[in-house]
């Protein structure tokens, strides 16, 4: 089993609440500061030309187009009713054609698991992949923008390889170091600190001297709001669902936090950790925990909708709604945000600005790496449980 590795570079057992299956591996992370990167796939050039990893050659691929790549896709195999299990995912393998103009094959490294696909799985048909972001390589290019070797961005799901007209592809920061893994990418530099960035600082509008309430605190977007809002001078009040895990915010930086599992009663933690009230809520679970928040915003409080996971495996009616009363008289600011909101110049200042707090220390982030493709439902399924502490990924 895999160390969790520190600053001091002293091992620790790292826990293993779930079993991957038969010969996988899984590694908990921790890193306050830059660390290694994992090893690169590595590349030698064949006969044909072609710049590729052995095992996507046939040996009989032209200069200008490999042959018989074989891809393997999770696909959602029927909907999800309640928590996902084993059952409603199906592991196939496809037969990729060879490149037209403009197009590029990738390869995937890491791929990401995160509590949106649940809610988004609703749009997909049955036998779709499932939807989902990766770091990938170009291992084969006929788009001269996109060269072999290129580290990129890709929204190809649950796929081991993927082929792509580049589009929809976004280079690394170019100001990425060797010191820190790829997989950050999918992470606090990546859609869960650009969700925290601008939910916190846009929707939010969090400010110096603001009091800002966080749940699922633990998670992936939660902590980078937590550490981003102390950043900005905030007082940070946090939830989640363990121990471990609010030792972890306390770790970071959290003024208070708490076991929301635990506590006799929320609505009495919320006014000890705040008697005065709260600026900010930055919620990712919705129901009845926002319920009993709302009724302590203070007035003008603002609050971004990041997500509601307490909901997204309910098969029974939905808790009612926050108090209109409430929202009403306090003049409470409620807004729905998705990430990709912020394009362009925009969210790659926020980018570098979120990859300069993390090589200054600023941001500590803790990631927990599952190893093996044929893990991504296991993976997924214990996120949804809550099972791992910081951002869940697969590294392929």
């Amino acid at each position: 089993m895999a160390p969790i590795t520190s600053q001091d570079s002293r091992p620790q057992e790292a826990t293993n609440p779930r079993p991957l299956g038969p010969g996988s591996k899984e590694e908990q992370a921790e890193f306050p500061s830059p660390t290694p990167a994992p090893s690169r796939p590595k590349f030698r050039r064949w006969g044909c030309g072609a710049l590729t990893p052995p095992s996507l050659c046939t040996g009989t691929c032209s200069p200008r187009s490999l042959r018989m790549v074989r891809a393997k896709n999770w696909t959602l195999k029927k909907h999800f009713h309640g928590h996902p299990t084993d059952s409603d995912f199906e592991l196939k393998t496809v037969e990729l054609p060879p490149l037209n103009n403009g197009e590029v094959l990738l390869e995937a490294l890491f791929l990401s698991v995160d509590p949106y696909m649940r809610l988004g799985s609703k749009r997909l048909k049955e036998g779709d992949t499932m939807m989902g972001q990766q770091v990938a390589r170009v291992v084969e290019s006929k788009n001269p923008a996109w060269p072999v070797g290129t580290l990129v961005l890709a929204h190809s799901g649950w796929a081991s390889h993927s082929i792509s007209n580049g589009q929809q592809l976004e280079k690394l920061l170019t100001e990425w170091p060797d010191t820190l893994p790829l997989s950050l990418a999918l992470g606090t530099v990546g859609m869960p600190g650009i969700t925290a960035y601008f939910g916190l600082l846009e929707i939010c509008g969090a400010k110096s001297g603001d009091t800002v309430l966080v749940n699922a605190a633990a998670g992936a977007v939660g902590a980078v709001v937590g550490q981003i809002a102390k950043i900005k001078g905030c007082r940070v009040v946090g939830a989640a669902g363990s121990e471990e895990k609010v030792d972890y915010l306390k770790k970071i930086g959290f003024d208070f936090a708490f076991n929301y599992k635990t506590v006799k009663s929320l609505e009495e933690t919320l006014k000890k950790a705040a008697p005065d009230g709260y600026d900010c809520y930055f919620d990712n679970v919705g129901g009845e925990f926002s319920n009993t928040v709302i009724r302590q915003m203070k007035k003008f409080g603002r609050v971004a909708i990041c997500g509601a996971i307490s909901m997204y495996n309910s098969t029974g009616q939905l808790p009612p709604g926050p108090s209109p009363e409430s929202v009403i008289y306090q003049e409470i600011r409620m807004e729905g945000f998705i990430f990709n909101r912020w394009k362009g110049e925009v969210r790659q200042k926020a980018l570098k600005e979120l990859l300069t707090w993390v090589l200054e220390g600023k941001i500590q982030y803790r990631e927990f790496v599952i190893e093996g493709f044929e893990n991504m439902p296991a993976a997924f399924m214990r996120m949804l449980k809550g099972e791992n502490v910081g951002k869940a990924v697969v590294k392929v």
